[in-house]
């Protein structure tokens, strides 16, 4: 399994990349965020993937954080939605926006990606409720490894790459807010569910922040 790549961006197109690394050139599919967050052509990039095997083709696709290679696993694992259909919900949405919508089942949100039909969106957010938090927690752990890479550079044999951008801190309060959410014996649905709502109308919020907005709209309406 290739997980991540590290060379130089040759060339991109409407929706793929070609990158090579000492001499090989992969060709890597991406979301349009993605392409977009990527340098312009003859600079060094590092890029998560995940390989798709088929009988008789490999397929690479490329995202610059591990919550949107995760979120792309995860709706790949929904009937109906392909490798295609995954890049389109996360160009339009992103992968905090996906986490938003499935936590809040707003499936409406995930309609709005090309080719995505009401069935379609409605399948992912049922099949994925229970997997949003798992995903929007991610940023703590993600954040915790960074802190073991140096900062500026990582080697990688003829190049050198900039080290993965740090997430962001609201990604770190979403995470504490859903593990304190949990110990006070919220389900992982409803937390996620009232957590990913506070930050949406509060982004950039702490931890103290969206927990407090979060038991607000959690609390039992007279």
């Amino acid at each position: 399994m290739i997980g991540k790549i590290t060379g130089r961006l040759e060339y991109r197109t409407l929706d793929h990349v070609l990158i090579d690394v000492r001499g090989v050139g992969y060709l890597v599919y991406c979301s349009d965020r993605t392409l977009a967050g990527l340098p312009g052509p003859g600079q060094v990039v590092a890029i998560y993937t995940d390989l798709l095997v088929r009988e008789d083709n490999l397929q690479l696709f490329g995202f610059l954080t591990l919550a949107e290679k995760e979120w792309h696993r995860l709706l790949t694992s929904v009937q109906g939605i392909g490798a295609k259909a995954s890049l389109a919900i996360l160009s339009a949405l992103g992968p905090d926006g996906v986490s938003r919508a499935i936590a809040l089942g707003d499936w409406n949100a995930v309609k709005a990606a090309k080719g995505v039909g009401p069935k379609i969106a409605q399948r992912v957010v049922l099949d994925l409720k229970d997997k949003a938090p798992q995903v929007m927690a991610m940023g703590q752990g993600v954040a915790e490894a960074l802190g073991e890479v140096p900062a500026e550079v990582i080697d990688a044999g003829d190049f050198v790459a900039p080290a993965p951008a740090p997430v962001a801190p609201a990604s770190n309060a979403q995470a504490d807010a859903l593990s304190a959410l949990g110990n006070l014996g919220y389900s992982p649905s409803d937390a996620a569910g009232a957590v990913a709502r506070a930050a949406g109308e509060d982004q950039g919020a702490d931890a103290p922040t969206l927990i407090r907005a979060a038991l607000k709209l959690l609390a039992p309406k007279d």
